[in-house]
């Protein structure tokens, strides 16, 4: 129900001039601390405002009472729930490590956060060096050949791009020989039938070849090889050469930096899916168009070659104070061996993402596909990427025609990368504040029954700021990756929008946690499933997907199929009181609060059950919270606590509004 304030649209005052309201000199707004994405509204939108501000009322002057007295006493719970002197501190005392925070410990007992710290300088060295080599060729390349430098009368933006193209493939290769030793040849194997498969899609005039291959098989044959080699991979634990032939087995001996590779091939997996798919997609409209063939495929996305031409579509006109974004899918011809290399094994997003769908790679590889600055600083974005929406948001054809890109400042600017790496660095800076003063992580990790002898409220904080770890470790890696493709001209989704403790709907938190990794879900999963149409089995099986792609264990099936019948909610709620019928009343901003709020406790209980204490250990916290009066009476509070932050979130949508940005979170 919290999420019906999300559909109000945004005002037609460009962001940019908002900021900017004296030349030279940017006006700072709280909607600049959330990370910039690009923002789309349809042109019906500008006939729409939305309230007046509320910062300044009374309502909202006692829910700042309420945070300054609240939000420190949930950071010096945390501190005294894991102190040295509770009385659980002698479990875990041992796992904690030396710290550089005035001579504090430092808890580093998760695995994934230990492995990105201990690696930190190795990979900024690593992204100094591609970055050098990289710039470098590109300096040169345009020097020593008109056709590779834009400002050229020859310049040939094909060969430009397929020259960085194998660049980017050779390095790649270069330094996956270093990263898996031995281990290269298994991945290249397995991207090599996957190339071959989506070839057998192409091409397929004759009559003969059709018999022995339909093109409608390579979706199919795409997904089964692709998952097929996910479980082989878990299962046979990266296929060691000696259990191939003992003669071999020397091989295993030379694993390079980083010997398990087939954990990596998750990422892998997702850009292998997206280029078969694509190309598929691609020739079916080339033939359609050459022959006149209707064909009989998968459901395709709103944005696909042939979907857009069946409806007409068309793109908004170039002006200066708005830019076109690129055809989204490229033509067939455009997908080489090269080109397929280069896009799945990009140094910069190959380990960790954040996601890119090869036309959006592809668009960006030469000088005059990447981002163009327009008069006003605005830049474009993919198509793709804008119209691609989140789960459980219906794309159709109607609204996405009227789509139109908004500007946006560039992210590939000297000071937008200044900005972005500033973000970066207070970011590492808080993970490690975090774990210097509080041990949430050890304490949970220490054994079943670490909640005994602590208070309701020290069960929930310890909970609570694990899950701030699972968001700042997943956030670091991705924001590191993505600032290493933005330096190389390479922009990427980004993954985090909002902070963890920004979200009051369901369905928004699955728009802005890993969001590249939820459009290619939408893309390539979710309508093909049948999307809108069919939203309960398409979210059944998005999430069953997401669950097994990321780890194939029992608690994180349960947690995705837990995550679906938690959606259904605030489904339910968008249908009983929608906001167009009752928004305007007075009283329903603070039934769409209540609704918030119990958005909020599912969202917790669910990736509690996924990422940090499983099943078992969510139900002995949830009896912590309802075993007795105490618990009963704090819950109560922590309703009322979460009722103010919703009513917050909500207003701080609404200033994004205003100023004319639309996050869909």
């Amino acid at each position: 129900m919290g999420a019906q304030l999300h559909p109000r649209i945004p005002s037609p005052i460009p962001q940019q001039l908002l900021r900017n309201r004296t030349p030279g000199k940017p006006q700072w707004a709280i909607t600049d601390l959330t990370v910039h994405t690009p923002s789309t509204a349809s042109p019906a939108s500008n006939t729409q405002q939305g309230p007046q501000s509320r910062w300044r009322t009374k309502e909202f002057y006692a829910y700042y009472l309420v945070f300054a007295l609240v939000v420190p006493q949930m950071w010096r719970i945390g501190c005294k729930a894991t102190r040295a002197t509770s009385e659980g501190y002698w479990k875990y005392a041992g796992r904690l490590r030396n710290g550089w925070l005035f001579g504090w410990k430092v808890d580093v007992t998760d695995a994934q956060y230990f492995l990105f710290r201990s690696k930190l300088p190795l990979l900024v060295a690593l992204m100094l060096f591609h970055l050098s080599l990289s710039h470098a060729f590109r300096f040169l390349a345009r020097r020593l050949s008109p056709s590779n430098n834009p400002s050229s009368p020859h310049f040939d933006a094909k060969r430009a791009r397929d020259a960085r193209a194998a660049f980017s493939a050779f390095f790649s290769v270069a330094l996956l020989a270093v990263l898996h030793g031995s281990s290269l040849p298994k991945l290249l194997i397995i991207l090599g039938i996957n190339y071959r498969i989506a070839m057998l899609g192409g091409s397929l005039s004759s009559l003969s070849k059709r018999r022995r291959w339909t093109r409608e098989w390579t979706p199919y044959a795409t997904w089964a090889f692709n998952v097929a080699i996910l479980f082989a991979n878990e299962i046979c634990s990266g296929y060691k050469w000696g259990s191939l032939n003992f003669a071999l087995s020397w091989l295993d001996d030379y694993g390079g930096l980083l010997p398990r590779w087939h954990i990596s091939y998750n990422i892998s997996m997702l850009r292998l899916i997206s280029f078969n798919m694509e190309y598929y997609w691609a020739w079916s409209a080339k033939i359609a168009e050459n022959e006149g063939e209707a064909g009989e495929g998968l459901p395709e996305p709103p944005t696909s070659p042939r979907v857009k031409a069946a409806q007409q579509f068309q793109s908004p006109p170039k002006t200066s104070s708005s830019t076109v974004a690129p055809d989204p899918t490229p033509s067939a011809s455009s997908y080489s061996f090269i080109h397929f290399i280069a896009y799945v094994l990009y140094p910069p997003l190959y380990l960790a993402g954040p996601i890119m769908t090869y036309p959006s790679f592809l668009a960006q590889l030469a000088p005059s596909a990447q981002p163009a600055s327009s008069g006003n600083g605005g830049a474009s974005t993919p198509v793709m990427e804008l119209a691609t929406d989140p789960l459980l948001l219906s794309a159709s054809s109607t609204s996405l025609n009227r789509l139109s890109t908004r500007p946006a400042p560039s992210e590939t600017s000297p000071r937008a990368l200044l900005s972005y790496t500033t973000r970066f660095l207070s970011c590492l800076l808080t993970m490690e504040l975090l774990l210097h003063s509080m041990y949430v992580v050890a304490l949970k990790d220490s054994g079943k029954g670490w909640w005994n002898g602590m208070t309701p409220a020290e069960v929930s904080m310890v909970g609570f700021w694990n899950l701030i770890v699972v968001w700042l470790k997943l956030l670091l890696p991705w924001r590191l990756f993505r600032l290493w493709a933005l330096l190389d001209g390479i922009v990427p989704p980004e993954n985090m929008i909002r902070c963890m403790a920004n979200n009051y709907s369901t369905l928004g938190f699955w728009r802005s946690w890993h969001r590249s990794y939820n459009m290619w879900v939408v893309r390539y999963l979710y309508i093909p499933l049948g999307g809108s149409a069919r939203p309960l089995l398409a979210t059944l099986g998005v999430f069953t997907f997401v669950a097994l792609w990321h780890d194939l264990r029992l608690r994180l099936l349960i947690w995705g199929w837990g995550v679906t019948l938690f959606v259904v909610p605030e489904m339910i709620a968008r249908k009983a009181v929608p906001y167009s019928k009752y928004g305007t009343k007075p009283w329903y901003r603070h039934l769409a609060a209540i609704g918030g709020v119990a958005n909020v406790l599912l969202m917790m209980t669910a990736n509690l059950v996924g990422f940090v204490v499983g099943v078992d250990g969510a139900r002995e916290l949830w009896k912590v919270m309802l075993g007795g009066w105490e618990g009963r009476l704090f819950l109560l509070f922590a309703s009322a606590c979460l009722f103010v932050a919703v009513q917050v979130m909500f207003e701080y949508r609404e200033e994004e509004r205003r100023r004319g940005i639309s996050r869909k979170c």
